[in-house]
C-alpha cells in the first residue's frame, strides 16, 4: 500500500473509532456498529481524503464527507445482502442473518440518514455543493441495483446495458468520493469534473477486473470464492461477451449451463470458464480493463496540480487494480 493511502486509511480508521452511536435502542445501533467494524479497504473514504489533500485541505476537514461516503456504502451493502439473501459479508454473518430482516432494513435506513447528517458539519455553501453530488450519486446507486435485479430475469442483456449498470452500482461512488474531496479542498469546477471522470473510469476498470478475477483469479489473492458469479448465473461482461463472440453451438451450451444450479458446481465452473476463454471473452475483458484504466489516467492530464500530485492519483489507480490477472 502506498504511503499516502496507508496514512489516509489510518486517519480515517481513527476517526471511525471515535464515532459514538447511542446505546439505546440497542437493536437499531448495534447492527450499525457491527457492519461499520467489519473492515474492508476503505477505498471510498480514502479517496475523499486523498482528493482533499491534493488541494491543501486539512484531512480533518474532509473527515465528515469521507464518513458520509463510507456510511452510505455500508448502508447499501446491508440492503444488498438482504436482496441477495447473502449469508456472509467479509467472511462474517450479514446483518440480516445475525439479527433479522426487519432489523437490517431499519438499521440500514438509519445509516442512510446518518450519512446525510455527516454533511451538516460544513458551512452552507459547501454543504449545498456536497449535498447535490451526494444525492445524485445515492439515487444512481439505487438505479444501478434495480438494473442488476432486472438483469436476473431478462433473457437479453446488452453489454452497454451491463456497463451502464456497473457504472451506477459501483463506479459513481468512486467518482463521488473524489469530487466531494475536491469540493472540500476548494478545487476548480474543471478539476472536480476531471476527478469525477477519473473515478468513473477507474470504477469501471475495477468492476470488470472483479468479474474477470471471479472466474480466473487466485482465491487466496482475490479473497472470494472463484466461480461465484457462474454458480449464481450472473450475466457479467464475460458471459455477455461470450454470447457475442462464441460459435452458435457454444452459445446454446452456455445458455443451457446458465439455466441450471447443480448441487456440485465444479464441472459447470470448469466448462463455463473454458467457453469464456475459447470465445475470446476473457481476452476482451482484459483489453477493456486496460482501456478504462488508461481513460481514467487521461483525465488526470489537465488537472491544475503538480506532476507529483497527479502521480499520487496514478499510484492509487495502480494500487486499486493491483490484483493479478
Amino acid at each position: 500500500m502506498i504511503e499516502s493511502i496507508a496514512r489516509h486509511r489510518e486517519e480515517f480508521l481513527t476517526y471511525l473509532k471515535d464515532q459514538n452511536y447511542p446505546e439505546d435502542p440497542a437493536e437499531l445501533y448495534e447492527p450499525i456498529r457491527y457492519i461499520m467494524e467489519l473492515g474492508g479497504k476503505r477505498i471510498r473514504p480514502v479517496l475523499v481524503l486523498l482528493s482533499a489533500d491534493l488541494y491543501g485541505a486539512d484531512p480533518q476537514s474532509a473527515m465528515p464527507a469521507a464518513m458520509a461516503v463510507e456510511v452510505f456504502h455500508n448502508f447499501s451493502l446491508v440492503h444488498d445482502d438482504i436482496m441477495d439473501a447473502a449469508p456472509l459479508r467479509r467472511g462474517r454473518q450479514t446483518v440480516h442473518h445475525k439479527w433479522d430482516i426487519n432489523t437490517a432494513i431499519l438499521s440500514g435506513d438509519a445509516m442512510l440518514i446518518e450519512a446525510y447528517r455527516q454533511l451538516e458539519a460544513y458551512p452552507p455553501a459547501v454543504f449545498k455543493e456536497l449535498l447535490m453530488i451526494f444525492s445524485k450519486t445515492a439515487l444512481e446507486v439505487c438505479e444501478g441495483q434495480r438494473y442488476d435485479m432486472d438483469f436476473e430475469t431478462m433473457d437479453q442483456v446488452k453489454i452497454d446495458q451491463y456497463l451502464h449498470m456497473i457504472e451506477y452500482k459501483t463506479a459513481v461512488l468512486l467518482g463521488c468520493a473524489l469530487k466531494m474531496g475536491a469540493v472540500v479542498g476548494g478545487a476548480s469546477l474543471a478539476d472536480q469534473h476531471a476527478l469525477y471522470a477519473f473515478g468513473i473510469n477507474l470504477g469501471l476498470a475495477f468492476q470488470l477486473q472483479d468479474d474477470y478475477l471471479d472466474v480466473f483469479g487466485d482465491p487466496e489473492t482475490f479473497g472470494k470464492q472463484v466461480g461465484g458469479d457462474i454458480i449464481e448465473n450472473k450475466k457479467t461482461f464475460l458471459y455477455l461477451k461470450s454470447l457475442e463472440l462464441a460459435r452458435e453451438d457454444e452459445v446454446r451450451e452456455l445458455r443451457d449451463l446458465y439455466s441450471i444450479k447443480p448441487r456440485n458446481p465444479d464441472s459447470k465452473i470448469k466448462r463455463v470458464s473454458q467457453l469464456f476463454e475459447s470465445s475470446g471473452a476473457a481476452e476482451a475483458a482484459k483489453t477493456n480493463i486496460l482501456d478504462y484504466t488508461q481513460k481514467a489516467f487521461n483525465h488526470l492530464e489537465g488537472l491544475e496540480l503538480s506532476e507529483a500530485k497527479k502521480g499520487d492519483l496514478r499510484d492509487f489507480g495502480q494500487w486499486l487494480l493491483n490484483r493479478n490477472f
